[in-house]
């Protein structure tokens, strides 16, 4: 893989934190964080992290856009279906590790 870019780096931390409270505080959810850059080698300038949940098959998809570099773009999706309808939008400086614990928690605990 290339090198990360800033932005990316930053929001792979703040996951990487917030994976860490997740697995302290919800014993069914185990979290795997993943980083392609594969939209860039088909050139889209944009990179993409994946947070998935094995058991319940679901997806946290968050795409950083190079044209949008203070936004970050993000959809709840399943991980066996590609992603379907507009992706939610949240100024770069609103993304924390509580903003991605909570999604983590709360998409990942819903029923199946």
């Amino acid at each position: 893989m290339g090198s990360l870019s800033k932005q990316l780096e930053t929001i792979w931390e703040l996951a990487s934190d917030a994976h860490t409270a997740i697995q302290r505080d919800f014993a069914d959810i185990d979290p795997l964080i993943g980083v392609s850059q594969n939209m860039r080698k088909q050139g889209i300038p944009a990179d993409v992290m994946t947070i998935d949940c094995l058991r319940t098959r679901k997806r946290i998809i968050v795409i950083l856009h190079d044209q949008q570099p203070g936004i970050v773009s993000y959809q709840f999706a399943g991980m066996d279906s590609d992603p379907e309808g507009d992706f939610e939008s949240l100024a770069f400086e609103k993304v924390t590790k509580q903003t991605i614990y909570q999604w983590i928690a709360q998409y990942f605990k819903e029923p199946l």
